[in-house]
């Protein structure tokens, strides 16, 4: 008796086609923070923000900003500040 020899049929992968992005709109990531500093009697002092670029300060009351580059608030920081502890 003469045995029959089995080849299998050799399956091509097919590439999955790509997924469908979703096209929704959607929120970006916040480039600023937003920081209300109070005194000891829940009084506005001024307000904080941080930006990539650098800090900024509005005293209370205020509609103007100063601001301070990420290199000027270094060297302010090491000449007038206090070492911390985290």
């Amino acid at each position: 008796m003469a045995t029959k020899k089995v080849t299998k049929v050799a399956t091509a992968k097919v590439a999955a086609a790509p997924a469908k992005k979703n096209r929704v709109n959607s929120f970006s990531p916040s480039k600023v923070q937003d920081t209300t500093i109070v005194d000891a009697e829940g009084k506005t002092v001024g307000h904080i923000r941080v930006k990539p670029s650098g800090v900024l300060w509005a005293p209370s009351n205020s509609k103007v900003w100063y601001g301070l580059s990420l290199d000027q608030l270094d060297t302010l920081a090491k000449e007038q500040g206090k070492k911390q502890k985290k």
